[in-house]
């Protein structure tokens, strides 16, 4: 007797526990369909920056930084030559 409360107890609390997970999903997903309006609204209320706008007019959504990797050795060889180019610099 005691093993079948044991389960409908356990049942009780994961149902429970997964009825609370599906609200908490629904009301992430709520807030972030209102905050992506309030942002758009926002944004299109001030001006824009030309340079976040595609041809056109529209808010671009690409990242407009793009960085290339490279290696240790040729960083240090290209800030060498940037430090050897300088008006300071002294020739040994």
């Amino acid at each position: 007797m005691l093993q079948i409360l044991y389960i409908v107890a356990f049942t009780a609390l994961s149902l429970f526990a997964v009825v609370n997970l599906i609200r908490s999903m629904v009301s992430l997903a709520q807030n972030d369909v209102k905050s992506q309006r309030y942002a758009t609204r926002r944004a299109t209320s001030r001006t824009i920056h030309p340079e976040l706008l595609d041809a056109s007019g529209n808010l671009t959504n690409e990242p407009l930084l793009v960085m290339r990797s490279f290696s240790v050795d040729d960083a240090r060889s290209r800030l060498d030559a940037l430090y050897e180019s300088s008006p300071g610099s002294t020739d040994i």
